[in-house]
C-alpha cells in the first residue's frame, strides 16, 4: 500500500467518524501504523494534523462556510458571468472553444498527457497548445487504475490526438499544485456543453477554503431550479481541482459525492483551509 492509500483509508475512516472524533490512537491502528509515524505521514500528505483536520471537516465549519455563501459569490461573480446571450464569445474569450468545437469532439486538438505526483495521490494531466483541458486522478492503486482513469478521460476528447510527454506534466503539475503559485497563469480550455462551462465557470469564481452548496451556484447562473442539473454539471467537470468542483457541498453540510473518490474531496477542502488559514507550513 503507497503513502496516499494510506492517506485515502485514512480520511475515509475520518469521515465516517467524525460525530465520534477518533483520536490519534484510533486512526493510526486503522491503517496499520504507529501513532508517530501515522502523524507524519498524515501532516506530511494533507498539510495539518489529524485533529486539525477533523475540524476542517466539522459540520460547524461546512455550515459557517454555507452562510456566507451568497455573499462571497456575490462579490466574486459581480464582474461577471455572462449572460447566455453572449455564450459564444465567452467560450472564444475566455475558454478558447466554441460550442461548435464541443460538438467535434476534440477533433483536430493535440493533447499532451501524462501521469505526476499530487498532495491527492497520482494525479493525470492533460494539457493542449490552447491550455490545460484535464486534470483528474487514479481510484485506487496499481496500473489498472491508472488505466481506468485515463480511459475516462479520453471519453471527452473521442478525436483528440494524444500522446505522452511524462516531463512536460510533471513541469506543468509542479505548477497546479504549488499553492503559493497564482493560478491565473494557467490557462485552461474548458471542454463541455454550453451549460457545462457556465457552472464551470461559477466554481472558479469560489475563493479556495470557500464551500458552497449546488443551490447558491444553481441561483448564481440565473437557474435556481436546476440544482439537480447543477449538480450533473459539477460531476462532469474535466479539469477537477483547479476547476473546484470540490467546493460544492449539499445544503444541508455534507460533504458530497466525488467523481474521482470521497476522501479525495476531503483531502482538497482540508488542504486548502489549512492554506486559507496560513495553517500549512511551506513545502520541504
Amino acid at each position: 500500500m503507497n503513502d496516499y492509500a494510506r492517506i485515502e483509508k485514512a480520511l475515509a475512516f475520518l469521515e465516517a467518524s467524525l460525530d465520534d472524533r477518533p483520536d490519534l490512537d484510533a486512526i493510526a491502528a486503522k491503517i496499520g501504523l504507529s501513532p508517530f509515524h501515522f502523524q507524519r505521514l498524515f501532516t506530511r500528505w494533507v498539510g495539518v494534523s489529524p485533529k486539525k483536520f477533523q475540524e476542517y471537516l466539522g459540520l460547524d465549519r461546512a455550515k459557517a462556510c454555507l452562510a456566507q455563501a451568497g455573499s462571497v459569490l456575490d462579490a466574486a461573480l459581480e464582474a461577471g458571468l455572462s449572460g447566455p446571450g453572449r455564450l459564444h464569445d465567452m467560450f472564444v474569450s475566455h475558454e478558447a472553444v466554441t460550442p461548435g468545437e464541443f460538438k467535434r469532439g476534440g477533433d483536430g486538438l493535440d493533447v499532451a498527457w501524462g501521469w505526476a505526483d499530487s498532495p491527492f495521490g497520482p494525479a493525470l494531466v492533460m494539457t493542449s497548445p490552447r491550455g490545460i483541458c484535464g486534470l483528474a486522478f487514479a481510484v485506487g492503486e496499481g496500473e489498472a487504475a491508472k488505466a481506468e482513469a485515463f480511459a475516462d478521460m479520453r471519453r471527452r476528447f473521442p478525436h483528440a490526438r494524444l500522446r505522452e510527454d511524462a516531463a512536460a506534466v510533471r513541469a506543468l503539475a509542479a505548477r497546479i499544485f504549488d499553492a503559493r503559485a497564482p493560478k491565473g497563469q494557467l490557462k485552461l480550455l474548458l471542454h463541455g456543453s454550453p451549460f457545462q462551462v457556465q457552472v464551470w465557470r461559477a466554481l472558479l469564481a469560489i475563493p479556495p477554503g470557500a464551500l458552497v452548496a449546488y443551490d447558491d451556484i444553481a441561483a448564481k447562473i440565473g437557474k435556481p431550479t436546476a440544482s439537480r442539473a447543477v449538480g450533473s454539471a459539477v460531476g462532469a467537470n474535466p479539469i477537477s481541482f483547479l476547476v473546484p468542483c470540490h467546493r460544492v457541498i449539499r445544503k444541508s453540510g455534507a460533504i458530497s459525492h466525488y467523481h474521482w473518490g470521497r476522501p479525495r474531496k476531503l483531502a482538497m477542502i482540508g488542504w486548502e483551509a489549512a492554506h486559507a488559514e496560513g495553517a500549512m507550513a511551506p513545502p520541504v
